[in-house]
């Protein structure tokens, strides 16, 4: 079966995120199938962007044949991001006809994170007589609205909202990271049967062969465990929404029965420093971002893991982070601070949850995990890892994928 994947933002283990689309990929082609990536050649998540000597770069990277769409660069969500939307619309738009006639695929599926390449994604398929699939990783546009607080009425919005119409009426399955928003989507005029729930998962192969820490980042977790007290350990995306703030104030309240380190960069990175500072948490290290095949170094080398959210009624629909699957992997006990429709920690018994926001809370539920012996804390691990191995590795989540759109109906 051809396989047409389009994901602006898509990455790889040569680029950087995003990486969803590289492991579903490379699971469809060990299974027998063809796979080409079309992505735009800039993306503000990737480490490190294609070199395009012109408008299209392709190559192929561990089987997976990708197509490089040349768009500008930009900083930030203002319009130097719509500007790159625009240009791999119109580039995917373009190129329409030409990847249904020399590709041909079977199944052609949008998966950015807007909803708004479902247009030249669907022509691809009518041209192509294939199954159209959509899968949603954030519900755009109420994720702008509830996250960024932007109005119904604003252009924007309405923009996105017409693609979003569009993809769940149109499209013959809807592939979804957020367990708990189908209703939302039967809302906006999705048929129920069209609903299939896909998760985030984990790479088994990145976790047997893990890369080495670099040096100065192993250097400071050995010091840190030379003090003797539980260390916390965080890894990933310094932003609003991970709630990192409410960690430091966690730490505030932790100082001589705990170590925090958090590894990673992001938009609030420096205004987290300046706090480590001024509040002088001397019991909180940060760390640079390491790569991704070494985050399973740094958290063999923690105690805790930590993950929080602010509270927002957006994640009613569920949750799927990442680095929550990397957490469960380690086999480390969770800490998460949430409030969403569903919760893998408390699925699992892998930690405690706590409210979001409440940094008592989170305190407590570290002490309570310190003060725990290491074979109870393993316990805990333990069965964080077993949930993952059983539910969300990345061969099991890629023929689920293929299995839903195997029973879509044909292209409306």
């Amino acid at each position: 079966m051809n396989i047409l994947l389009i994901n602006h933002y898509a990455g790889s283990t040569r680029h950087g995120m995003e990486f969803r689309p590289f492991y579903l990929a490379r699971e469809w082609v060990r299974a027998g199938h063809r796979v080409q990536i079309v992505a735009a050649s800039f993306s503000h998540i990737r480490a490190r962007q294609p070199e395009l000597d012109g408008a299209v770069l392709e190559e192929q990277i561990e089987g997976i044949d990708y197509r490089w769409l040349v768009t500008p660069g930009y900083k930030g969500n203002g319009a130097g991001r719509v500007k790159n939307m625009l240009a791999f619309m119109w580039a995917l738009w373009r190129d329409s006809p030409r990847l249904a006639r020399e590709f041909k695929p079977d199944v052609v599926i949008a998966s950015s994170t807007y909803p708004m390449d479902i247009w030249p994604a669907r022509r691809i398929a009518r041209l192509s007589k294939a199954r159209l699939v959509y899968e949603v990783h954030d519900l755009w546009p109420l994720s702008p609205m509830e996250l960024g607080g932007l109005s119904r009425w604003h252009p924007f919005i309405i923009w996105v909202q017409m693609a979003e119409d569009y993809a769940y009426r149109h499209a013959d399955k809807v592939v979804s990271m957020l367990p708990k928003a189908g209703q939302y989507m039967c809302s906006r005029g999705m048929a129920p049967q069209k609903f299939t729930y896909v998760p985030n998962g984990v790479d088994e192969q990145e976790w047997a062969q893990p890369a080495d820490l670099p040096q100065p980042v192993k250097a400071a977790l050995d010091t840190l465990r030379a003090k003797g007290l539980p260390l916390v350990g965080y890894a990933g995306t310094h932003g609003l929404s991970n709630a990192l703030d409410v960690l430091l104030d966690a730490a505030s309240q932790l100082k001589g029965k705990a170590e925090v380190v958090i590894v990673g960069t992001g938009p609030d990175r420096d205004a987290l420093l300046a706090r480590v500072a001024n509040e002088d948490l001397s019991n909180v290290t940060m760390l640079p971002a390491i790569p991704k095949q070494s985050v399973p170094r740094f958290l063999d080398g923690v105690d805790i893991a930590y993950i929080g959210w602010h509270p927002n009624p957006l994640y009613r629909f569920g949750i799927s982070p990442n680095k929550l699957m990397d957490y469960m992997m380690a086999g480390k006990p969770v800490v998460h601070s949430v409030s969403a429709g569903n919760d893998p920690v408390a699925e699992a018994g892998c930690g405690f949850t706590v409210p979001p926001g409440d940094a008592a809370a989170v305190a407590q539920a570290i002490l309570k995990l310190a003060a725990m012996s290491d074979a109870q804390r393993k316990l805990l691990g333990a069965a964080g890892k077993r949930f993952i191995l059983k539910n969300q590795t990345y061969p099991r989540l890629a023929a689920n994928f293929l299995a839903a759109t195997a029973r879509s109906a044909s292209v409306s």
